[in-house]
């Protein structure tokens, strides 16, 4: 049955077509990640990420959210985090700057003018993160004693900054690109799948380094067979809690339209009990990682880099409270309370027990923040609890809690669409007749 359903998907031309163009642009961008930026020394840079590697230092987590185009200093070496932090910047603005707030009311006429000033902001940062990267390039490698030119950049004038900015920064902005066209004319969120591609194309990586250590017998095989459950057992919560929801019952009255009646119709609506998704550990991660990226500009954010780069009680905890803060600030951004119970009022619905209006959208608003501290400490325990393991006991846990909470997202996600358009040719769903529908989670940008 799961086979027939798969081969369902190849028979529908439309979905055939759109599931070809997104492999295709994600192929695409796997190729870019191989493609340098000019001027760099290739034998000092491998082994200075191998220092990298080795320390744990910031440049490694770099590298995690640009799916290993850092440590090949490829023209998508930046990734798609300008997008992501430009992104956290025009949320916080929607907030506090009035006409925004309106461009954000006027629906997708206004949301459209929101996202072009987010490609804007990503361009400008792309430029201030291309003139950090290239100074970071500049200072690699001097303390490399190999090869006959240990520095990464041979020649490093103003000729190297100006053809890096403009690489790193054309880099991302064809990302962006790709990205919008896989949302329009494939299928899945297209930012969402550039992540979830990056991610899930080093897992063999790091499948080969553990394969190395068990027979170099530096990880025992009962450690990697305790690893592996870990893993299906946080796979399985991500599951169970992506799924999960609250549904609050509606009732609609009988209503009379011309000649004809209709009697009261009893629905819900449902609020999902992780609403923001993996927003939050995404934007908690970006604005972790913007110590490292301003240090070169500001000399007194490196003691604050130096910090969370040694001590993990110090990151994890700032981890978890940005994790907190941005569940409820993205989930305040995207369910409007007041605007839920106008519509359900305009509709001619009610919440039994409950009046209509303000009453109805404070019950609604309860119940949110319920959901919503429960979905936090969800994401928080997720993301920090395999960083806690890894540190403490040294295990080599390469998929870590944000990585798995994207893959298992946006592989749902994209599933969900798969099976919306099947159902709507009259095929059966990935479950087969009867069987639960999957839903999806992560959404992002573009």
């Amino acid at each position: 049955m799961a086979f027939s359903a798969v081969l369902n998907v190849f028979r529908m031309a439309e979905l055939r077509s759109r599931l070809l163009f997104t492999l295709a642009l994600l192929a695409v961008y796997r190729l870019g990640i191989f493609i340098h930026t000019p001027g760099i020394n290739r034998a000092a840079l491998d082994a200075h990420m191998k220092l990298q590697k080795e320390s744990g230092g910031f440049l490694s987590f770099f590298n995690f959210f640009s799916g290993g185009a850092l440590e090949q200093m490829s023209i998508f070496a930046l990734g798609i985090m300008p997008y992501i932090s430009a992104s956290i910047v025009m949320s916080l603005l929607t907030v506090v700057v009035p006409a925004l707030d309106r461009l954000n009311k006027e629906g997708a006429l206004g949301r459209r003018k929101i996202n072009q000033y987010t490609r804007y902001g990503s361009i400008l940062l792309s430029v201030v993160q291309g003139i950090g990267i290239a100074k970071i390039a500049i200072g690699m490698g001097r303390d490399i004693e190999a090869g006959p030119s240990p520095l990464v950049v041979e020649n490093d004038g103003y000729g190297f900054y100006l053809m890096t900015i403009i690489t790193l920064t054309a880099g991302t902005a064809f990302i962006m690109w790709l990205g919008e066209r896989i949302t329009e004319n494939g299928i899945g969120n297209g930012i969402s799948l550039i992540i979830f591609a990056g991610i899930v194309a080093r897992l063999p990586a790091g499948m080969s380094s553990i394969y190395t250590s068990v027979k170099a017998e530096t990880l025992s095989l009962g450690l990697v067979l305790l690893l592996l459950a870990f893993m299906l057992l946080v796979v399985g919560a991500v599951v169970f809690v992506e799924r999960g929801m609250r549904r609050i019952p509606i009732q609609y009255a009988k209503r009379v339209s011309g000649q004809r009646v209709f009697s009261g119709q009893a629905s819900y609506f449902p609020l999902k009990v992780n609403a923001a998704g993996v927003i939050p550990p995404i934007f908690a991660s970006t604005l972790l990682s913007l110590p490292a990226t301003l240090s070169s500009y500001l000399p007194f954010l490196q003691s604050l880099q130096h910090s969370l780069q040694t001590n993990l009680w110090i990151y994890n905890g700032i981890f978890v409270f940005l994790i907190v803060f941005f569940a409820f600030f993205y989930t305040s951004l995207t369910f409007r309370p007041d605007d839920i119970a106008d519509n359900i009022k305009k509709n001619g619905g009610y919440i039994p027990g409950l009046r209509p209006g303000r009453q109805t959208a404070d019950y609604i608003s309860r119940v949110l923040n319920r959901l919503t501290a429960g979905g936090a400490i969800y994401l928080a325990m997720v993301c920090v609890v395999p960083t806690a393991i890894s540190g403490s006991t040294n295990l080599p846990i390469y998929f870590g809690g944000t990585g798995l909470l994207i893959v298992v997202g946006v592989a749902l996600d994209t599933v969900q669409q798969i099976e919306q358009k099947l159902i709507e040719k009259n095929y059966e769903g990935f479950a087969g007749p009867g069987g639960p529908k999957i839903r999806g989670r992560i959404r992002m940008g573009a």
